[in-house]
């Protein structure tokens, strides 16, 4: 089939487009290439998807309406998988306009060009971040959500409103997926691992904010995009007789919401442990306060994703940074090299 992916440049977008072209289907990706972090990074990204059959770049913001849905209208995808937004959980402290226009304004275009013309179904980026001040674990997509402590984690609610009332009014089959601390290849420059490796092959100090006691379910970015791809193949259907245990939105609307995890926190000071055993280094760590619009800890409860599409994420923390490194350090070089 035909899949339409935002955010194609992206870390998540740019394996999740790999991994549809390996299957075989036709890929039409789309990214802005904004200069929220390396620029080169994402054409780095974008270079190992450019000239494979079946790919199409498109230079597309999604925050421009007639542009989006031009492509729509040409390329008419059976599916979509929107991962494109403002990322970025403490940039949103200093420039909140840019995650209404991305986050809730790119996100209000997408539904709308799936509502016109007539897409299967979109699956989409949620963020554990909506759990904000909730303390209960592992968080459950059934918990109140109502209490961010972010701007990002708003928008990321806003998404999820949105999705379930285009589902609701229009039969819009949508699936919303609340990612947990991606890490990997070709991750973001502004997440810890990516920081942390930088940092310590340099030799200069990190910053290890809530003095180390943060725990993450850290989950390995090929588990996430086989998450991603088996939820894609599963069209969401509107069913009255599922139990009361089932949300309500998923009873009246071809809606569904999913965590999207590792089912296993580990502590930052691990983490850290295991990158340093990695490397061959020691890091040298400030230890901070906790940042504002930070949370101290989460914990995916992922059993409603295994039970309806056999979710199962299987890489420990030692293989998925063993394979960050090895791919850090073979885009970068050694620490020599530079």
């Amino acid at each position: 089939m035909k899949v339409l992916v935002t955010g194609s440049a992206g870390f998540i977008g740019s394996h999740v487009a790999t991994r549809l072209l390996d299957r075989g289907d036709a890929v039409v990706g789309i990214d802005n290439l904004n200069d929220y972090y390396d620029v080169a990074l994402k054409k780095a990204r974008l270079a190992r998807l450019v000239g494979r059959p079946g790919f199409a770049d498109e230079r597309v913001d999604i925050t421009d309406t007639a542009a989006l849905s031009r492509v729509l209208e040409r390329e008419r995808p059976n599916r979509i998988v929107h991962l494109a937004a403002q990322a970025g959980v403490r940039y949103s402290l200093e420039e909140p306009q840019a995650y209404i226009d991305a986050n809730v304004t790119g996100f209000l275009n997408v539904l709308e060009g799936v509502r016109r013309h007539g897409t299967e179904h979109l699956v989409y980026a949620s963020s554990s971040s909506v759990y904000g001040a909730n303390t209960r674990m592992p968080f459950s997509v059934d918990d109140n959500v109502d209490h961010p402590v972010s701007l990002y984690a708003v928008t990321k609610k806003t998404n999820e409103l949105m999705a379930h009332t285009y589902s609701h009014l229009f039969d819009v089959p949508t699936t919303g997926l609340r990612f947990f601390t991606v890490y990997g290849p070709w991750g973001r420059p502004d997440m810890s691992l990516f920081h942390f490796t930088r940092c310590i092959l340099a030799g200069r100090p990190i910053d290890v904010f809530n003095h180390g006691r943060h725990r993450r379910d850290f989950t390995y970015v090929d588990d996430i995009v086989e998450g991603v791809i088996r939820v894609l193949d599963k069209i969401p259907k509107a069913d009255a007789a599922l139990t009361e245990a089932t949300p309500a939105g998923s009873r009246t609307a071809p809606y569904r919401l999913y965590n999207i995890g590792s089912n296993n926190p580990v502590e930052l000071m691990r983490y850290i442990e295991v990158l340093e055993h990695v490397l061959g280094r020691k890091a040298e760590k400030r230890l901070l306060p906790m940042q504002l619009g930070d949370v101290p800890e989460t914990f995916a409860d992922v059993a409603a994703l295994v039970r309806d599409v056999g979710y199962c994420p299987s890489t420990p923390i030692d293989v998925g940074i063993r394979k960050f490194v090895d791919w850090y350090l073979d885009f970068y070089g050694q620490p020599g090299d530079r």
